[in-house]
């Protein structure tokens, strides 16, 4: 067994897939590599999202580690930002492989 935050998995696929796995969180992440988001801008990204998805989304990944949310407070309105963190950067290959096996199964006219 692995532990990560107090969660357990059967093996390290399994681990990597509960920190990334489902429908929008490789999306989210893809959308951080290269850049700090705001709230909107990230639903602007991804507009088939719906908004308490992405929120919740947002949270678990923060939670694990891999994202971090910095508020700014200082002066009306308030402005949320969305970024990787050092974990979440160790992740960038691992997504952009996903992203470019994408785009090559797209590109093959044999698989579509």
């Amino acid at each position: 067994m692995h532990k990560f935050k107090g969660k357990e998995y059967p093996c390290c696929t399994s681990l990597t897939m509960g920190i990334i796995g489902g429908k929008w969180k490789t999306v989210i992440l893809f959308h951080l590599i290269n850049k700090t988001l705001r709230y909107n801008e990230l639903r602007k990204e991804i507009p088939s999202v719906t908004e308490r998805t992405l929120s919740l989304q947002l949270k678990t990944l923060e939670e694990d580690g891999v994202i971090k949310r910095k508020v700014y407070t200082s002066k009306p309105p308030l402005k949320v930002e969305y970024s990787l963190t050092e974990l979440g950067e160790t992740l960038i290959p691992l997504i952009q492989s996903i992203a470019d096996w994408g785009v090559s199964v797209v590109s093959e006219k044999k698989y579509s």
